[in-house]
């Protein structure tokens, strides 16, 4: 069995190493994936990865799919079904985010053709590699980061601090963070 070297923090768990070899760091493009991503980070605010990652499945449920053009039109009563959903994070502030950031990531695609569009443009469409030697270098946020962070907050998005921003850029790939001994950075 070959054993893969992988960037320490997915290390803790399976369903972590999955995540980090399919889909961590890979550039993503599609508007309906980058808005899953977005609500993900928003809800992962103040938490840990792996407990976004184990409720997931039960997100995609609550959440239509992630549909944004349905997440816009929750009314009160599906927000308070949401509330009681007890396989997502229960947070009133976190779900009306949710509601008001399809609202406004569909603005941002009237505005722009596409989110996509809108979002790689801040690395020119294409992802920047930092080339990490080790996980100390990873920053939380960076000058980039904290750009996005307050463009979004300007076009009504809400838990879109730099941090979220941040982690949202490397699990969308606009940002390569694997470290130079990890696999997918060796193999790229």
């Amino acid at each position: 069995m070959e054993i893969k070297t992988r960037c320490g923090w997915c290390l803790s768990s399976d369903l972590y190493k999955k995540y980090h070899d399919e889909e961590w760091g890979v550039p993503v493009y599609d508007d309906q994936k980058l808005f899953e991503f977005l609500i993900l980070e928003t809800f992962q605010a103040g938490l840990s990865w792996i407990t976004i990652l184990n409720k997931r499945d039960n997100f995609r449920l609550a959440f239509d799919d992630f549909d944004y053009l349905k997440v816009a039109q929750y009314s009160e009563n599906k927000i308070q079904k949401l509330l009681q959903d007890s396989g997502i994070i229960r947070n009133q502030l976190k779900i009306r985010a949710a509601v008001s950031n399809a609202v406004a990531f569909m603005k941002v695609q009237k505005e722009f053709s596409s989110f996509s569009k809108y979002i790689w443009e801040f690395t020119d469409g294409k992802p920047i590699d930092h080339n990490r030697k080790s996980l100390k270098e990873v920053p939380a946020t960076t000058p980039l980061s904290d750009e996005i962070s307050k463009d979004l907050k300007k076009r009504g998005f809400k838990f879109v601090g730099s941090t979220v921003v941040y982690a949202h850029m490397q699990a969308t790939g606009m940002i390569n963070d694997h470290v130079e001994d990890c696999w997918k950075k060796v193999n790229q």
